[in-house]
């Protein structure tokens, strides 16, 4: 199948799997989880016993901190990408699962699935030089055994459909509540089809555009995505840890007049900053900042991002009565909780 036409078929598998619905693309997935989990582990220590790196990839005399930092920072897009799902998860925990629990359960997880694929990823390019990651999964796993490397292709695919489903289901949510915050909305299946098809078809076009020199594009993305999400958890992990403590009300959030307000202006006003900040350190096809410049490309952008916008939010936040928005949480959930005995 051409290029263009596996990823449109790709993209509309993803998209048919997101209208099935959340509990069906997630059932696949715990399926394929436990595969691939039993597959790399077989696959990584055959890598450990039968493959070796030749003695110039093991050294370190040929460190270079430019390269180094940009794939630290495209492991660091990666894992914020996820954020937003940690974000909406841990609001909706059962009550005796603790803030301690959900930090360790979160971090063991993204740092033992992200650190292991991305050395993987490294061997692969390291004893495929000049292939692409497809073509040089497929000759280390038949290094093992025969059609092993075509077999793991072929779940890591499965895998990719499921995980843009759940990406064009998570996109077309969170379209439809951007709608909903300009006009009340009425979820229906209609709705939702017609989201997850806007949000599809913005994704395959994007793709096709971006082809001729997508691996190029792609990073500019993800230094992009960076930009945007490396404020908000700034803000979002001071939010929760040091100004509210993990205290929130979930019916208050969908109340535009509740304690929370339409607007938080100190929010905004510290991700605008943060934002701000980052510019003279960021570098992208599109934009290279001052500083950048002077570190031979090195962005470091996300540090000074994460610093600016945590340290404005936290001072914005001194003058809030943070004491008394408890207060009135712990009425609400009393409230809830007679309510519920009543009931």
């Amino acid at each position: 199948m051409p290029e263009n036409g596996s990823a449109i078929a790709f993209s509309l598998l993803a998209i048919i799997m997101a209208i099935a619905g959340y509990n069906t693309f997630h059932k696949v997935q715990r399926l394929l989880a436990f595969v691939l989990i039993a597959v790399m582990l077989v696959f990584t220590v055959g890598l450990f016993f039968f493959v070796q790196l030749p003695p110039e990839q093991l050294s370190v005399s040929g460190f270079k901190a430019t390269p180094f930092l940009a794939q630290f920072f495209v492991a660091a897009a990666y894992q914020l990408s996820w954020a937003i799902y940690v974000s909406d998860y841990s609001r909706y925990l059962p009550a005796n699962v603790s803030v301690r629990s959900s930090f360790w359960w979160t971090y063991l997880g993204a740092m033992i699935g992200g650190v292991w694929m991305m050395l993987i990823g490294a061997l692969a390019a390291a004893l495929s030089p000049g292939q692409n990651l497809a073509k040089g999964l497929v000759m280390l796993g038949n290094t093992l055994f025969s059609g092993f490397g075509e077999f793991l292709l072929i779940l890591a695919v499965l895998s990719l459909v499921t995980s843009a489903a759940q990406n064009f289901y998570g996109a077309s949510i969170t379209l439809l509540s951007i709608a909903d915050t300009i006009k009340s909305q009425t979820s229906t299946l209609l709705k939702r089809i017609v989201s997850m098809l806007l949000v599809g078809g913005t994704a395959i076009g994007i793709a096709m555009t971006a082809s001729d020199n997508f691996v190029k594009d792609f990073g500019d993305f993800l230094a992009i995505l960076l930009y945007l999400f490396t404020p908000w958890t700034a803000i979002n992990l001071v939010d929760f840890y040091k100004v509210r403590h993990g205290k929130f009300s979930i019916t208050e959030i969908f109340k535009p007049n509740g304690i929370y307000g339409r607007w938080n202006w100190r929010g905004i006003g510290a991700y605008v900053a943060g934002f701000v900040a980052m510019l003279p350190f960021s570098s992208t096809g599109l934009y290279t900042g001052y500083v950048t410049t002077l570190l031979d490309g090195a962005d470091i952008s996300m540090l000074v991002g994460l610093v600016v916008s945590a340290v404005v939010y936290g001072w914005l936040c001194r003058s809030q009565n943070i004491q008394a928005e408890l207060s009135r949480i712990d009425e609400l959930d009393k409230h809830l909780e007679s309510g519920l005995q009543a009931g």
